[in-house]
Formats: structure tokens, C-alpha cells, sequence
């Protein structure tokens, strides 16, 4: 009985130290953020009503989330529309952000954020100028810095070479610059990169009616994959890459940098599913130490 006793009180001398060292691992964000891709707002289909549902969700968390990030396609489609079209899909988009949505947010370009029209290629606001314009910025890629990380925003969609269609690639202007932002960046920042794109994806890999081998289409993924990755390696300090575009969502982990694919907020273009991925946005926690904690939220 009194050996009992004795151990039973080294073990409560113990109990506290190791409580308190656990206490000091247990990290705070120091930023919560929303990424909510693939939007494609348009007054149609009961999307306004649904993307303010979404809003309101975002706001409402129990645990206030900091800031939005938009992934892109923020509109249904610019492509090939006319110029009144696009004025209303645009002017929607800023009535209800600026009505129902009091968080600051940063925009990154979609495919569908573009302005491809052939009769429309010698206007000014032909291409992404259109877009550029509405969100106010003075370029389609751009760094800021928040809650001590570093915050990349990329423009993975570009004419391929025939000019009729999409690639996904940063193009040799863009790739020195994002270059020269990681190398200017203190190796003790962490970064968190966004592109509309994926960088790195397994999505592609579950096609129907797969023979003997897959195919994967340059708009899907990144066809300069390989070159960003490299790059990454040299710079352990980029910590998350998020993307949206497919509509569905995944997590690829490869050299500690983890891809993170999102499912869209609009869904199957607000109808419904697609394939597994039900509409939603990913909650992501950010902690001072290059950690975070992500989920993907249905609203």
C-alpha cells in the first residue's frame, strides 16, 4: 500500500510539468482565412441567393475568420460573352460583396475572368484588363503580408500557342518574378501561394473510361509543374498551395509543401454536386510557426 502511494505521488509530481509542456505546444492562429473558389456568379439558377448563403456562412463562424481569399471564376463566364453581359455579371458580383460581406478579400483570376472575344481583341479592356479594372488591381499577380506570412497571388491562365484556348503555366515573366519574391522573402516567413490552377493535383486521375493510360489537358493542371516545384524545394519556407478549378476537392502533400484543391462554392455550376465534391469553401488556421489546420466547409 505505501509503495502504491508513493508511486501514485511521483506520478501527480509529473502530471503538472508535462500539462504546462503541453500547454506551451498548443498554438492560436494567428489568422483564420476563407478560400471560396469557382463562384461563377451570374443571376441565374438561384446563385446570388446562394452565394449571400455562403457569405453569411463565412461570417457566422463561431471562431471569426479574418479574411477571404476568391480563387477565381468569380464570374459565370467572360470568354466569349458581349460587353452587357459581362457588365451585369460584374456588376452583381460587387452589389452583393458590397452588401452582404463585411471581410476584407483578395482576388485571384479565373479562366472565366477573361475576356476572349475575337471581335473584341482590339479594345483595351480585351483579355484580363476587363477584370483587372473591376477588382482594382494594377496586375494579375501580387504579394502581400499578413499575420506574419507571406501571401502569394499567381495567374496560372494564359493563351496557348494556337491563341483559341487556355493553358495553365506562369510564363517566363511571372515565374522570375515569383523567383525573385521567395528570394526576398525571410526564410523565417511562412508563404502561402494561391493560384486558380492547380499546381499539383490527383483530381485528373479519376476520369471515366480510362483505357491504358490517363490524359491530362493543359488547362487542367500546370503544365510548368515541374519547374514550380523545383523551385519550392529551394525555398522550404512555402508551406501551402491552394487552388480551385476542377470543382472538386483534394490534398497532395510532396517535399512538406501541401496542394490544396478546393471544391467550388457554385458546385456543378449551381447544380448541385460534382461527382463527389458538394458545394462549399475551406476554413484554414494559420499558426506562427508555418503550421495550419484546414477543412473544407459545405454551407
Amino acid at each position: 500500500m505505501q509503495r502504491r502511494s508513493i508511486i501514485k505521488g511521483l506520478g501527480g509530481m509529473f502530471a503538472a510539468p508535462l500539462l504546462q509542456e503541453h500547454a506551451v505546444r498548443v498554438q492560436k492562429p494567428v489568422l483564420r482565412i476563407a478560400h471560396l473558389t469557382d463562384v461563377h456568379l451570374k443571376d441565374d439558377l438561384g446563385a446570388p441567393a446562394k452565394f449571400t448563403q455562403c457569405l453569411h456562412h463565412i461570417q457566422n463562424q463561431p471562431t471569426k475568420v479574418d479574411m477571404l481569399l476568391n480563387g477565381g471564376d468569380i464570374v459565370f463566364d467572360m470568354n466569349k460573352e458581349n460587353i452587357a453581359s459581362i457588365n451585369n455579371q460584374w456588376q452583381l458580383v460587387e452589389n452583393i460583396m458590397k452588401q452582404e460581406c463585411s471581410l476584407p478579400v483578395h482576388y485571384c483570376l479565373g479562366n472565366h475572368d477573361v475576356w476572349w472575344y475575337e471581335d473584341s481583341k482590339h479594345l483595351p479592356l480585351y483579355g484580363k484588363q476587363y477584370a483587372l479594372n473591376r477588382l482594382q488591381l494594377s496586375n494579375s499577380y501580387y504579394s502581400f503580408t499578413r499575420g506574419g506570412w507571406k501571401f502569394i497571388i499567381l495567374d496560372s491562365t494564359h493563351l496557348d500557342i494556337d491563341t483559341t484556348w487556355y493553358i495553365g503555366k506562369l510564363g517566363d515573366a511571372q515565374f522570375n518574378w515569383l523567383q525573385e519574391e521567395l528570394r526576398n522573402t525571410s526564410p523565417a516567413t511562412p508563404v502561402l501561394i494561391m493560384s486558380h490552377i492547380p499546381i499539383l493535383t490527383a483530381l485528373l486521375m479519376i476520369e471515366d473510361n480510362v483505357v491504358n493510360r490517363w490524359e491530362m489537358l493543359g488547362g487542367d493542371m500546370h503544365t510548368d509543374t515541374a519547374k514550380i516545384i523545383d523551385l519550392f524545394y529551394k525555398h522550404p519556407n512555402v508551406k501551402l498551395c491552394l487552388s480551385g478549378h476542377l470543382h472538386m476537392r483534394d490534398k497532395v502533400v510532396y517535399n512538406n509543401v501541401t496542394y490544396l484543391c478546393n471544391g467550388a462554392v457554385s458546385g456543378a455550376w449551381w447544380n448541385g454536386m460534382r461527382r463527389q465534391t458538394a458545394p462549399g469553401y475551406a476554413l484554414i488556421d494559420l499558426h506562427e510557426d508555418g503550421s495550419f489546420k484546414e477543412a473544407y466547409v459545405n454551407y
